[in-house]
């Protein structure tokens, strides 16, 4: 069964999780005891060095190693601590024998001190005064924990037991919070991508509710999700200013060959002339997608080679000169006092300034100016071409590059275009990896500068 993604950082943060709670309950769990029975331990030896000392201070004072003081002492020591002595003096005589109160006590089902399965140890202590043994001290106590030191060790465990269990319970808990909450984003823009596949250009994540982490993945996909549903709205527009294009003169054509048929035209060639301007309208239109179309393959092969900026000015004036001089109209070339030079495929550097040019031409009335400049920097050749036109409006501006797009519908019916000049042009500007940029001001102008690599 695959995991999901959410499952998988819910696994992942359990075993970290449950990891560290275990080590952490298994030291501290182990580690209790052995302090417990370290402090035991201690207690005892300072228990019996506080006998050993008692029963020399006695002898020292009395010449006797026992007295009812010690006795108490040694008694409340086997009831409290489960310590038993027997005390000789320095003959091997029993002076005193605490060890028959285990008998007594089990007797009596005292078992919350002692316990007789328990398994008891003993040592052997000299007693000295002034370097010379006086007598000597056995010592029995219990090898393993017994009593009232079981019970507190077994309530220790058990608390320990309680915590692991409420963390274990927690991390479980948290494990699913956290994981949900990393995986919100991603879920939020799988739903945004399913929907995107359903053609709801309208989808977008929501970037407030995405981690630092994930904003840019959710900005890139909600500018993706605006160019789809840009790239949408203009194919729709391209569908239909294509069959424009084609129905009008196909629809002109129509009309005149059915004028031709019903015997309501004579086919004249001033008549015969107006259609063959129709069709010809379409060997246009034709001719210029399928130029677009090549310019926009992938596999377009340019012949780069290293060109001179003055020199392209020079070729731009010779065929541009006699046209601006009929509709008259200035044409100024800005031609370079050095020589300018960057990498390109010659023709389709003249096709794309043609192709600016010849817009400045259509859009430019009589008595204005056209003017073309060349300048340079560090990496780039700059062609500017600037004219005195009505220019276009800040709207239209985007989508100039677009195809078949015009801000006004009735310029084709003006000045000839179709609305693919400039589409064209973007594509080359592209496959040369130059850069095209438009300026322009309603009333003003425009301003077109094409860049080129050096």
């Amino acid at each position: 069964m695959q995991l999901t993604f959410r499952s998988k950082i819910f696994v992942f943060f359990l075993i970290v999780s449950l990891s560290g709670v275990f080590l952490t309950s298994f030291s501290i769990f182990f580690g209790v005891e052995n302090q417990f029975s370290n402090y035991l331990r201690e207690s005892r030896e300072q228990n019996i060095d506080l006998i050993r000392e008692e029963a020399t201070n006695q002898y020292m004072k009395n010449d006797e190693l026992v007295n009812q003081q010690l006795s108490d002492l040694m008694h409340e020591q086997a009831m409290t601590e489960n310590l038993f002595y027997k005390i000789y003096d320095n003959k091997e005589n029993l002076l005193i024998d605490t060890t028959t109160m285990l008998k007594m006590m089990d007797g009596m089902g005292m078992h919350e001190r002692a316990s007789a399965d328990a398994e008891y140890a003993s040592n052997m202590y000299p007693l000295q005064v002034d370097g010379r043994e006086v007598g000597s001290i056995q010592v029995v106590y219990p090898v393993e924990l017994v009593g009232a030191e079981v019970s507190f060790l077994d309530s220790i465990k058990r608390n320990i037991v309680i915590a692991v269990l409420v963390i274990v319970l927690l991390s479980i808990v948290f494990s699913l919070l956290f994981s949900r909450q990393l995986t919100s984003g991603f879920h939020q823009l799988t739903q945004a991508i399913q929907q995107l596949r359903q053609h709801n250009w309208r989808a977008r994540v929501p970037l407030e509710k995405l981690t630092h982490e994930m904003k840019p993945l959710g900005e890139s996909f909600n500018q993706l999700a605006a160019t789809l549903s840009k790239e949408e709205k203009l194919r729709k527009q391209f569908t239909a200013d294509f069959a424009h294009e084609l129905r009008t003169p196909l629809s002109t054509l129509r009309s005149q060959l059915e004028a031709y048929q019903d015997g309501i035209w004579e086919p004249t060639p001033k008549r015969l002339q107006q259609s063959h301007a129709e069709l010809m309208r379409l060997v246009r239109l034709i001719n210029e997608l399928e130029k677009l179309i090549a310019v926009e393959n992938p596999q377009l092969q340019l012949k780069m080679t290293a060109i001179e900026a003055g020199e392209i000015a020079g070729a731009l004036e010779r065929q541009f000169t006699s046209l601006f001089q009929e509709k008259g109209i200035g044409l100024y070339i800005d031609k370079p006092e050095k020589e300018y030079w960057f990498n390109g495929d010659r023709d389709k550097v003249i096709q794309i300034l043609t192709n600016i040019i010849n817009n400045a031409l259509q859009y430019t009335p009589a008595g204005k100016n056209v003017t073309l400049t060349i300048a340079e920097t560090d990496k780039q050749v700059h062609f500017q071409v600037k004219d005195e036109g009505n220019g276009i409006g800040k709207e239209d501006l985007p989508y100039l590059f677009e195809r078949f797009y015009r801000g006004d519908k009735s310029r084709d019916t003006k000045t000839g275009g179709i609305g693919i000049g400039l589409s064209i042009v973007k594509a080359l500007v592209d496959a040369h990896q130059g850069d095209i940029h438009v300026e322009s001001e309603e009333g003003a102008g425009t301003m077109v500068t094409v860049s080129f690599r050096r």
